[in-house]
Parts: C-alpha cells; sequence; structure tokens
C-alpha cells in the first residue's frame, strides 16, 4: 500500500498554499461582513462555559452544512473537488485545500454571528476544529472504540474520501459525526469494501490548472451541449453526476442500486 508520493505531497503543499493566500487577502471582508452582522446579533452572550461549548457545537453544524452544500450542488462541488482529488489519503491531504472556498465559507457562519458569537471567537473555533479536520487524514489509525459513536474519526473520514459508490458524500462532519446520523449521511468503514481514494473519475495529472479548475470546464461543457433553462440550471447547481439523459449519475442513483 503506498502512502504518500512527492508529487502528490507537492500538489498538496501547492494547493494549500493558494487557498491559505486567498484566505489571507480576503480576512479583512470576511471579519468586516461578519461583524457587520454581529452588531444585529440577537442575544448578548457572556464568556462562559456554555458560551464556548455553544459555539463549538454550532459552528460544527455550520460546517456541516457547508460541507453538505459543497457535495450537493456542482457550482460548490467545482470548488472542493479539488480536496478529493488525490488518490491518497494521508496527513498532507488535509492540507489539499479547497482554494476558492475562503471566498464563501463565511456565509455560512452568519448565523454565528446574528447569535451572539464574537467574530474572533468564531475563526478560533473553526482553526482548532480544522487541525482535528486534518488529522483525521491517516490510514495509519483504525477505528477508535466508544469516539466512533459521536467524533468524525480516521476510519469515518476515509469513507468520506472514498469513490466507492457506497461511500459517496458520507461523513461530512468536521469534529462530530452525529451530525451525520441525524441528516442521514452516515456511513461506517467497512471490511467488504475497502476504500477506494479519488473520485469516480480520477485525474490522470496533478497540473495545478487541471486540479483547479477541470470540474468547471466540465461545466460549462454541460452548459454549452444543453437544452432549455431547467437543464442548463441543474448542470450548474444540481447535484453532482446529474445528467438530463440518464448518462451520468448523482450518488443517490448508484446508492440505489446497492443491497448491504
Amino acid at each position: 500500500m503506498e502512502l504518500f508520493t512527492i508529487s502528490d505531497f507537492a500538489s498538496n503543499v501547492f494547493l494549500s498554499f493558494l487557498n491559505g493566500s486567498i484566505y489571507l487577502i480576503f480576512r479583512l471582508v470576511y471579519i468586516g461582513i461578519l461583524g457587520w452582522f454581529f452588531q444585529y446579533r440577537i442575544f448578548e452572550l457572556n464568556h462562559t462555559w456554555f458560551y464556548w461549548i455553544s459555539l463549538l457545537i454550532l459552528e460544527d453544524l455550520c460546517y456541516f452544512i457547508l460541507h453538505w452544500t459543497d457535495h450537493n450542488s456542482r457550482l460548490f462541488w467545482a470548488v472542493h473537488v479539488t480536496h478529493h482529488s488525490s488518490q491518497k489519503f494521508n496527513f498532507s491531504v488535509g492540507f489539499r485545500s479547497s482554494v476558492f472556498e475562503p471566498l464563501y465559507r463565511f456565509l455560512f457562519f452568519i448565523p454565528l454571528a446574528l447569535f451572539g458569537f464574537g467574530i474572533l471567537d468564531i475563526m478560533l473555533v473553526y482553526s482548532a476544529t480544522q487541525i482535528w479536520g486534518i488529522l483525521v487524514h491517516t490510514q495509519l489509525i483504525n477505528k477508535l472504540g466508544i469516539l466512533e459513536l459521536f467524533l468524525t474519526t480516521p476510519s469515518h473520514h476515509r469513507v468520506h474520501h472514498g469513490s466507492n459508490e457506497r461511500y459517496l458524500d458520507k461523513n461530512m462532519g468536521m469534529l462530530f459525526i452525529f451530525w451525520d446520523r441525524i441528516f442521514g449521511t452516515f456511513q461506517p468503514e467497512r471490511v467488504d469494501d475497502p476504500v477506494k481514494y479519488g473520485l469516480t473519475t480520477n485525474l490522470t495529472t496533478e497540473n495545478p490548472a487541471h486540479v483547479i479548475f477541470h470540474e468547471w470546464k466540465a461545466i460549462i461543457a454541460d452548459v454549452k451541449r444543453a437544452h432549455g433553462f431547467r437543464n442548463k440550471f441543474m448542470y450548474i447547481f444540481g447535484p453532482p453526476g446529474w445528467s438530463h439523459d440518464g448518462s451520468t449519475q448523482t450518488s443517490k442513483q448508484l446508492q440505489q442500486k446497492i443491497k448491504d
């Protein structure tokens, strides 16, 4: 089992650099917009243990909604797909960032500002949970007993990176796995279905431009060949894999054929 290659590692580092650069450039806008909503906050909250626990849980829920959107709308998937495009699974893949996500990620945290959570506090908690999100990118840790019930573990996240039909669009929590259990996107890792990492159709090059923009190119091609407003709309905003003629299928359509 080859866990690591130099080319994959280099691609992961470069994509992380691009993501971080966009985030640093955009951070003042991010803070300013969230700060504007914060002035209209519904609650006045004190920095007690309840404040921090509530922020941790609600921030993870907001991330789950963001992540679910990334997987269920092709427009957002075109950004997020870079993170799933590696056929390896190791700590460096945790840095294989969705390059343009910082341009819209903050929108999903607006409810936290309206609920009275401080902007810097939101950023701090997100950064802390993101560290956990990086650490679960490993094949070297097996299942973690009782922690599997409520935390996103390496086993759960291996499933998330699987291209097996059973594993598509599953286990989308960053820190807590109970969101997936609640919303019906949970799937345990199975011994009889070893994880195949990557995409359903894997990339054949680590060329950064292709890795970042290949799905955008595919969307443009599909929209050009589609007839009618609805079909064009669905090729942009519908779930990945949707097609007007059944030539490709969504993850839900593929999973309907699976018999446990």
